[in-house]
């Protein structure tokens, strides 16, 4: 007796379309993302040594005094004195450690009283939290210093978590600081973004830690070349069309 032959037909399966991970955590740097801070250190150094042209140069020693903190070649607690000694240096004149220590304290002073934030820092920072994801802040500077500004300014309450690179023993752009801070807040770095003023230290240091990497360009530099994995908003009112159109699984509300 012949059997037969039935075939049963292999069951179809419907893969889910691709769908971005959801965001849990927003990361922003301090200084000029959040905070107009080289207005105010323009106006603090031209007010201490009579002249504001001399910024250029105080960006380029600052810049090379980071780099060696960085690099671990620098204590960050001895950062400023050492920078304002050879950036003094550079105009010819010379001081001694007492000396620079008032210039700094002085420094300092003008500068936590000029210090003010962009318009469009509240605003954002208030959608943030009412699309319930967590906020960090992510600062290369010292932690008294810019935790002072945060509260200070009525920014402290909005952070979940602080991110100081000194008390951590990294900076950006190193992934390190940006996987504690993901660590910090319970998720994967591909569940986090993170919006800095700095291309390389924050956008591009981001992305090759596996964060969303979000590069503020206030001043629109039409001439630079944005590297891949790295998004660009001119300012804070551009991020939340951004965070949705990028995190398509963010259940937050549409802007009005």
């Amino acid at each position: 007796m012949e059997l037969a032959q039935t075939s049963v037909a292999p069951e179809k399966t419907t893969l889910d379309p691709w769908s971005p991970p959801t965001l849990r955590l927003v990361c922003l740097d301090i200084d000029d993302t959040l905070i107009d801070f080289s207005a105010a250190s323009r106006f603090a150094l031209a007010a201490l040594i009579g002249r504001g042209d001399m910024w250029p140069l105080w960006e380029r020693v600052t810049d090379a005094h980071v780099a060696m903190v960085v690099a671990g070649e620098l204590e960050y607690a001895s950062m400023h004195r050492r920078r304002t000694q050879c950036f003094l240096a550079e105009l010819g004149v010379f001081l001694d450690a007492a000396d620079v220590t008032v210039f700094e304290l002085r420094r300092k002073e003008i500068l936590r009283q000029s210090w003010r934030l962009f318009d469009d820092v509240l605003p954002c920072l208030e959608w943030l939290r009412a699309a319930g994801v967590r906020l960090a802040a992510v600062t290369n500077a010292s932690g008294a210093h810019q935790r002072a500004k945060l509260a200070d300014l009525g920014l402290a309450g909005y952070f979940d978590h602080i991110a100081i690179a000194g008390e951590i023993g990294v900076a950006k752009p190193d992934p390190v600081i940006f996987h504690s801070v993901c660590a910090s807040a319970g998720c994967d770095p591909a569940e986090a973004a993170h919006v800095g003023d700095k291309l390389g230290v924050d956008a591009v240091g981001a992305r090759d830690a596996g964060l969303g990497a979000v590069w503020l360009d206030r001043a629109g530099c039409d001439d630079v070349d944005v590297p891949c994995g790295v998004h660009v908003v001119s300012g804070l009112d551009e991020l939340p069309e951004l965070l949705v159109s990028e995190f398509a699984r963010l259940g937050i509300p549409a802007q009005r």
